[in-house]
């Protein structure tokens, strides 16, 4: 005999079974969920099939070494990942949204550094800004300023004015409205024997997903995300140190482009 329970929101209704037939159900599931991972399989080796671009460009940072190239940024190793932090001159805070990635981002580096990789951010905002808002919040990543530089402009996650006035950007390999002057987004680059750099993979919007492990386990809770009544999917997201017991969520909160004197966030809605 079937029971039915309200689901925890009015998205759908969830019968009640027998182990015998939850699990003959939960088999079904686990048949799409082999065929979604020997997907992703594919898509990661078509991903290290990419043809590669050398970087023609000598960008300077500066960080808590000085000044350094993007060569310098690899620390010794030949595989960089720059995570585009959303962090403008100016902004009081950065961010929550990329604050939500980076909380994922520490745990990971010895990792990395291990597997022959280097993690670090990168952000327009002054390195002052920058060193006061990471030790606001506690991490440990490097994080470097591209301030002065077209780093964030070429690889698509900065726009300038001339952009706001045509209210147009290219952003995630296609045309997109401009909704702030910094969006997010993941770089990839390579440096060989000779000390060659090559930009191997860039991903934005949703494809920035996979980084954040939060969202993994929500995946597989009861709720799911649980973002589908917002209107704005990540309004629920606070910097780690704003939760409190009046935490409370407005499902009508529209997204908000970030302003010089407050925080921003990003969206997150669409396809990667």
């Amino acid at each position: 005999m079937h029971t039915t329970i309200p689901a925890a929101t009015d998205r759908q209704q969830h019968t009640v079974v027998s182990a015998e037939e939850w699990a003959s159900a939960r088999r079904r599931l686990l048949e799409k969920e082999k065929a979604f991972t020997r997907l992703r399989d594919e898509l990661n080796r078509e991903r290290l099939e990419l043809p590669w671009e050398r970087v023609e460009k000598t960008y300077r940072f500066e960080g808590p070494r000085g000044t350094e190239t993007l060569a310098d940024l690899f620390d010794g190793r030949s595989q960089l990942m720059v995570y585009h932090f959303m962090f403008g001159p100016g902004w009081e805070e950065g961010c929550p949204s990329c604050s939500f990635l980076t909380d994922h981002i520490d745990g990971t580096l010895v990792h990395l550094a291990n597997r022959d990789i280097t993690l670090l951010l990168v952000s327009r905002a002054p390195l002052g800004q920058i060193e006061a808002f990471k030790k606001r919040m506690g991490w440990q990543v490097k994080w470097v300023s591209s301030y002065g530089s077209d780093f964030n402009y070429d690889y698509q996650v900065s726009f300038r004015e001339e952009d706001k006035a045509k209210g147009q950007v290219y952003y995630n390999y296609g045309p997109a409205e401009f909704i702030a002057e910094d969006l997010h987004g993941l770089s990839v680059f390579y440096k060989n024997g000779q000390g060659e750099v090559f930009h191997t993979y860039s991903t934005y919007g949703r494809g920035c997903d996979m980084l954040v492990g939060t969202y993994n386990y929500m995946d597989l809770a009861p709720k799911g995300r649980d973002e589908d009544q917002l209107n704005f999917t990540m309004s629920w997201v606070r910097h780690h140190d704003r939760y409190d017991q009046q935490y409370t969520v407005d499902p009508a909160a529209a997204y908000q482009p970030p302003k010089a004197t407050g925080s921003c966030c990003h969206g997150e809605g669409g396809d990667s």
